[in-house]
């Protein structure tokens, strides 16, 4: 973020909402409400395997980052809301104006999840949750997305107070919530049957996230805790160490297909990233990423960047695998940062913050300094002997030869 005399870069906005959350919008866009489902004749519905085809595409670069939050119940005169910004590859730039802003009312919407397959965004307000539909909406002629609430009732999630955690599964068939009072629900979506109803399953559940296979839940708050989804029962709790602060925990695969758990945790040094093995759940590393404390974390989908967001307002990107910072943006915001989130295809990270601020920060390809370096050294020990070699009769070296028999 630039000074008062600096303007912000395109890829940077204020919106007039402080955001505590933020989420890309999966890529395929969601089929309006009004639109008749598909007739049991449909040739594009092929048997029981395939219940539906994924939605259609809108189009290549169209990029929709959500974001909510607001000023709360008091009569600050800032709007609760969701927003939807769209960013253009391209020109690296976020709408400077929301393309959708839906209010809420006095309600503050403090979490969000959005569909995997882009049915719509759950939202956690103080004492329910809403679910709101993605749609295609008509502006002069013009399409663009929007949101409109969903008629169905989510009578699961009413009167259940403020969640501070909430996550789908990687198919979008289970819905994780977790409570300020430290209850913590999976249902099945979206029949809301629920499956695992803990009530004191932390003093308050800070932070929920699936296992890629969808076997495993891990919940946060306080200690740790890993579940085992299908048994609806906990496999283990992962204990703190000295004076660290659990702040978010994320799965993942790595560059071989084995699944790692990481967990963001604050101490008096700073900012830590620790790593689990979860098939033995013992620690496997601990490194320390920043002076500042870490307030908000995520790892992309193909598991080779982590982000942490820090009470400075920066913006940290990490390489899995030498878990070395690969980018850092200094300031990204004036805030400190409450949410990140990888775009789907992991070419892009969205940050938002307390400072009303949304940015997009394209993720460049990391330079092979290692592969330079011994080219560089190759060539030198090439010019070397080359050297040496025409030089060996005037330097009066008896170089050996070499003979047969």
């Amino acid at each position: 973020m630039g000074s008062n005399d600096t303007p912000d870069p395109s890829n940077s906005r204020k919106y007039g909402v402080p955001f505590y959350a933020a989420a890309w919008i999966p890529p395929t866009s969601v089929k309006s409400e009004d639109e008749p489902p598909p007739s049991e004749n449909d040739p594009n519905q092929s048997g029981d395997d395939d219940k539906s085809l994924p939605p259609p595409q809108t189009t290549a670069v169209d990029y929709y980052v959500a974001a909510a939050g607001g000023g709360g119940e008091g009569r600050s005169g800032i709007s609760n809301a969701l927003i939807l910004a769209h960013f253009d590859f391209e020109s690296r730039s976020l709408s400077d104006q929301p393309v959708e802003k839906y209010g809420t009312g006095s309600d503050l919407p403090y979490r969000m999840a959005v569909h995997p397959a882009g049915d719509g965004i759950i939202c956690s307000l103080p004492k329910s949750c809403s679910f709101l539909k993605l749609d295609i909406k008509k502006d002069a002629g013009v399409q663009k997305l929007g949101l409109k609430l969903s008629q169905e009732v989510l009578s699961q999630l009413e009167d259940v107070g403020l969640q501070l955690a909430l996550a789908f599964n990687n198919e979008g068939s289970l819905l994780a919530t977790g409570g300020e009072d430290g209850n913590l629900r999976v249902f099945k979506w979206r029949s809301l049957e629920i499956i695992l109803n803990e009530p004191n399953a932390h003093s308050t559940v800070k932070d929920l996230d699936f296992s890629p296979d969808g076997k495993y839940l891990v919940s946060l708050g306080g200690p740790c805790r890993v579940w085992d989804v299908t048994s609806s029962t906990v496999l283990t709790a992962l204990t703190k160490e000295n004076d660290e602060v659990f702040i978010s925990c994320r799965f993942s695969l790595t560059n071989d297909s084995n699944m790692v758990l990481y967990i963001a945790a604050v101490t008096g040094r700073g900012g830590s990233i620790i790593t689990w093995n979860t098939t033995t759940w013992r620690r496997v590393a601990s490194k320390l990423i920043t002076r500042d404390n870490i307030t908000a974390f995520n790892v992309s989908a193909n598991g080779k960047l982590l982000a942490c967001g820090t009470t400075q307002g920066d913006v940290l990107i990490i390489n899995s695998t030498s878990m070395r910072v690969q980018k850092i943006v200094k300031k990204a915001h004036l805030g400190f940062v409450t949410a990140l989130s990888f775009s789907h295809d992991s070419r892009a990270l969205a940050s938002a913050s307390m400072d009303s601020s949304a940015r997009v920060t394209v993720i460049e390809e990391e330079e092979k300094k290692g592969m330079s370096l011994w080219i560089i050294i190759f060539v030198l020990l090439i010019a070397i002997v080359a050297y040496f070699s025409k030089n060996a009769e005037f330097l009066n070296l008896d170089l050996p030869s070499f003979s047969s028999g």
